[in-house]
């Protein structure tokens, strides 16, 4: 009879194990989830990606091991565990909300206070309250991510000690059970944030996550109910979050939207969110029979706007065809809104490859996204002359690294090759502004074309426009910079190589005719575009390439727009 009872309770300790366990597992899964969407999204709003990325998971895990300190001050293990997950699942589903009213409050503060005061648009606000309450935005997702991470903390200890009371005894290899557990758990958390939660709206994935959190822990106070205080209260609590989640679930992503086009000046026509990227295009309306101007943000930072789009890609792609000795085979880096590709294709090649990262840019511009409005669908098909649609043109999606490593083993070869990336504003965009990624693209190229790269600002962020070319000539190429003033942009720059003869700016200077003519473009203005001030480049020495890993590019980007605010100073030339 005794042995009966001892094999029942060694039976029920073994299910409260697995219980546990498995819970610690689930809870792991969910805090890793928090950790990469609070990082994930505070990048996006912040700007600075792989700065905010580290910042934001070295603040969770800081806060992570002061709750685990904390967590000997919970007097009764199962009650503070259960009242730890509400208060988890609540603030892990409204992070990113909050996040996110905090900073568009701190965005459009200065024009409401212009407003109610009617001061002139010119006068800007930004000292006082204005300015504190700009820091406090800025701290809001570190704010946020340190009292979640102050919360996961204390669940291995608590899970523990109540592990270790059910058994009612000391436990020789508890932590390391309670560990293990954890360490698995977060694997599989990370597992589910690349393969399922970068595919979904970013609130719908923290719905879903804290949706798990309040199923474990009704699960944890169903099944430990008599060891709960306040288990009544604490069911109203479960259910309370429940309703919350259910709103939120019908209107959060709404909600979320709203607050994100406050951050822009214009109506924002369509939004759309990536496993890459936010995709936001505005529209702005002037009356009077004047078009529309369009714009398209990725990630907050602008694009192109309608308005003087022409410009630029025409700067960007004409230079390099026109000092190619064949434009039959093109070749596009990035490019997405088809805007390159449109003025590629009138100079009639045979067939143009566009390589691009994320299918739903190429979706939109294409005019096949069903979600987007069909009048805006029409108008961005009409702005690049549908331009996808040509049956010359091939599409690649995927990493440009890689899949350029493939055209090179396909032995493939282009008479033009136009880079059109956005700035090294990411470590891996770094990579595609790297030696060892121009070295492949000079692969590509054949021996009597040309190649010409968008490279920024070449006043605001100096060195990283210098080290472009000083990057592409240590791959090979005999290169050159040239620039002109896109309204939009201010002054913009561009980098073109050749790998063999005369330079390219020699190549167009002896051409007789524009073999296309364009309205924006002539002979003596890209000639003239090649003209800097006769001090520009003697500060420049210092000026690294950008060899892959050193992210150089990256760092003076960095320290351009972050430091020194973009600030062009004339006389350090």
């Amino acid at each position: 009879m005794q042995q009966a009872s001892m094999q029942a309770n060694r039976a029920q300790l073994r299910i409260h194990d697995i219980s546990l366990i498995l819970l610690m597992g689930v809870l792991a899964a969910c805090g890793l989830i928090y950790e990469y969407l609070l990082s994930h999204y505070a990048g996006r709003i912040l700007g600075a990606i792989e700065t905010t990325l580290f910042a934001m998971i070295g603040v969770m895990i800081v806060s992570m091991g002061v709750g685990s300190f904390y967590a000997k001050f919970v007097r009764c293990a199962f009650t503070g565990l259960a009242v730890l997950e509400v208060s988890i699942g609540l603030l892990g589903a409204l992070a990113v909300l909050i996040m996110a009213f905090i900073f568009s409050a701190a965005y459009v503060l200065p024009t409401s206070l212009q407003q109610i005061y009617g001061l002139d648009p010119a006068i800007l606000i930004h000292g006082g309250a204005v300015s504190a309450f700009n820091i406090i935005a800025q701290a809001a997702p570190f704010l946020c991510g340190f009292i979640l991470g102050f919360m996961i903390g204390m669940e291995i200890p608590l899970i523990a000690r109540i592990r270790q009371k059910i058994h009612g005894t000391y436990l020789e290899h508890n932590v390391g059970t309670i560990y293990g557990a954890d360490y698995i758990g977060a694997g599989v958390g990370a597992a589910l944030w690349i393969l399922v939660c970068l595919k979904l709206p970013i609130m719908v994935a923290a719905i879903g996550t804290a949706t798990i959190n309040l199923s474990a822990g009704a699960f944890f106070l169903w099944r430990y109910q008599d060891d709960i205080r306040g288990v009544p209260l604490l069911w109203v609590c479960h259910g309370a979050l429940a309703i919350v989640l259910i709103i939120l679930g019908l209107t959060g992503q709404s909600w979320l939207q709203s607050l994100n086009n406050m951050l822009f000046q214009d109506k924002v026509a369509y939004s759309l969110s990536t496993p890459f990227q936010q995709l936001t295009i505005t529209q702005r309306v002037f009356g009077q029979g004047l078009p529309k101007v369009t714009s398209l943000f990725i990630n907050g930072r602008l694009q192109f706007s309608s308005s003087d789009e022409q410009v630029y890609h025409s700067m960007l792609t004409y230079p390099a065809l026109l000092a190619s000795a064949k434009t039959d085979r093109v070749l596009i880096i990035g490019g997405g809104d088809g805007l390159a590709l449109r003025d590629v294709l009138q100079w009639n090649p045979k067939q143009v490859t566009l390589i691009d990262l994320d299918p739903a840019i190429i979706t939109l511009f294409s005019g096949q996204d069903k979600n987007a409005p069909a009048d805006l669908s029409q108008y961005l098909l009409e702005l690049n002359q549908r331009a996808f649609l040509d049956p010359r043109v091939t599409l690649v999606l995927g990493d440009a690294l890689l899949k350029v490593e493939s055209l090179i083993s396909k032995r493939q070869v282009f008479d033009t090759i136009i880079v059109d990336l956005p700035d090294p504003n990411h470590p891996d965009l770094n990579n595609l502004y790297s030696d060892y990624f121009y070295a492949k693209l000079g692969e590509l190229l054949s021996g009597d074309g040309a190649i010409g790269v968008q490279s920024g600002s070449p006043y605001h962020s100096k060195k990283a426009f210098v080290s472009v070319g000083k990057t592409m000539q240590k791959s090979g190429f005999i290169t050159e910079q040239y620039h002109t003033n896109v309204p939009t942009f201010g002054e913009w720059g561009w980098t073109i190589g050749v790998k063999h003869g005369r330079r390219a700016s020699r190549r167009i200077m002896q051409a007789d005719v524009l073999p296309v003519q364009h309205h924006w473009i002539s002979k003596d203005q890209l000639l003239a575009a090649f003209v800097f001030a006769p001090s520009y480049y003697l500060s420049s020495d210092d000026v690294k390439a950008n060899e892959l890993g050193s992210h150089h590019i990256y760092q003076y980007y960095r320290d351009a727009w972050q430091q020194e605010g973009g600030v062009f100073n004339a006389n350090e030339g």
